[in-house]
């Protein structure tokens, strides 16, 4: 896992405080701002793998504040955290240039999941040819082909889909909801075992000619490709 460097920009002590002690539990460094005007001077100052950001700020909003920071082509990723969970709210939220978005509470595991996806999104990008490499796999998400060793696999649709993302973040843990948001498309994770059932789809086809594994399954979390 990386150690990352955070800025989490919430009004509220407790909640900041908490969000501090957690995040730093899993061996980031955290700074807290309460407010839009500590959280500029804070990003002026520092250099930043990611910010947590709290969507009702007093005085200039975190919306108000995400749209000045994309204005001024800062473009640390920012994960927005926010009571508010209607559609209308996350699209706003969205808009004006959050990277991830989500609703309070959040599960500590699940939002350091986030922010590793985040800081690992930030460095990646396609070639020229749109292929990501992992490992033993090449993949092509405009083609639809992927490759292990050269030889290519047959995926359907949905497993496909669920391999790019994967590889897309490898080495990094996937949650379930973050996998439903990327592959599936749904604002909220549905009660049955969607992911569950098609990463194991996945794993019958990489492991068919009995290949290894590379989908690692974190108990409690979600899921991780290897990336080596």
């Amino acid at each position: 896992m990386t150690s990352l460097s955070l800025l989490i920009v919430e009004d509220d002590a407790v909640l900041r405080d908490q969000l501090q002690q957690q995040l730093t539990a899993f061996g980031h460094t955290a700074v807290a701002a309460g407010d839009a005007q500590r959280a500029m001077e804070a990003i002026a100052n520092h250099r930043f793998d990611a910010v947590v950001l709290d969507r009702m700020l007093p005085g200039l909003d975190g919306v108000t504040l995400l749209e000045r920071m994309r204005a001024a082509d800062l473009h640390v990723p920012v994960l927005m955290l926010t009571a508010l969970g209607q559609s209308s709210e996350k699209v706003e939220g969205l808009n004006a240039g959050a990277d991830d978005y989500a609703v309070k509470p959040i599960d500590p595991e699940e939002l350091n999941a986030r922010l590793q996806a985040l800081a690992r999104a930030r460095g990646w990008a396609p070639t020229a040819s749109d292929t990501l490499t992992v490992g033993e796999f090449t993949i092509s998400p405009t083609r639809h082909r992927v490759w292990r060793n050269g030889v290519s696999l047959d995926l359907p649709r949905t497993e496909f889909k669920l391999i790019t993302e994967l590889a897309r973040h490898a080495g990094t843990v996937m949650t379930r909801s973050m996998l439903i948001e990327r592959v599936w498309h749904y604002d909220v994770e549905p009660t049955t075992n969607i992911v569950d059932a098609y990463i194991r789809r996945l794993r019958v086809h990489l492991t068919a000619d009995g290949a290894i594994d590379p989908i690692v399954t974190v108990r409690g979390v979600g899921y991780m490709m290897r990336d080596d």
